[in-house]
């Protein structure tokens, strides 16, 4: 049996990518984006959907580049903070004491304290009702040494990066693996021969 809940944006994990934007006079300024992740692998891009009056969506259009930003649960209060408050009116970096970093290969800072850092430059931009989705080319990502595996990659057990609930309106953090990609599914493969 299952219950029909309706159309709602609701899907399981939700990433917190938190977008770092430079504004006017070169304004650092950070932003919680809930809707958002990968959208290509060739070139590697990653999507995001804001609405139009956010700052982070002026920032975004006239420089063409943003960053996203993931926090570890070390960084819960401050990834919430950068979704509550609009850089119209506050100045986050100063508040929560987080350091902004000019990014390598785009015009967007990164969250030097945040573990995992993706620079992206806008290829593409669609209007869709409320929301517009940016899409953005990844450029490099940056993920501190700590959370470096033996294969030269980030490791998700190590980071522990923040997941959002949109459900329940909690953050959350990624769990125990259960089985290996690419992997598990190999026993029905067998069974086809």
């Amino acid at each position: 049996m299952k219950t029909s809940i309706g159309a709602k944006d609701i899907v399981f994990p939700t990433p917190v990518f938190i977008v770092g934007t430079y504004g006017e006079d070169r304004k650092p300024n950070a932003m919680n984006v809930a809707w958002g992740g990968i959208c290509s692998s060739n070139p590697p891009c990653i999507a995001i959907s804001i609405r139009r009056q956010r700052c982070t969506y002026e920032n975004i259009l006239k420089r063409r580049a943003f960053t996203v930003n993931i926090p570890s649960a070390k960084y819960v209060t401050e990834a919430d903070y950068f979704g509550m408050v609009s850089g119209k009116i506050a100045d986050k970096f100063k508040t929560t004491g987080l350091t902004p970093v000019k990014g390598d290969k785009v015009d967007a800072p990164y969250i030097q304290e945040f573990p995992f850092n993706i620079e992206c430059k806008v290829i593409d931009i669609f209007q869709i009702s409320e929301h517009t989705q940016i899409i953005g080319e990844i450029l490099d990502i940056k993920v501190n040494d700590e959370f470096i595996n033996k294969h030269g990659l980030p490791d998700i057990d190590e980071l522990k990066p923040l997941l959002f609930d949109p459900a329940g309106s909690r953050y959350h953090v990624t769990g125990n693996a259960v089985e290996h990609a690419f992997s598990a599914g190999k026993a029905f493969m067998a069974s086809e021969k």
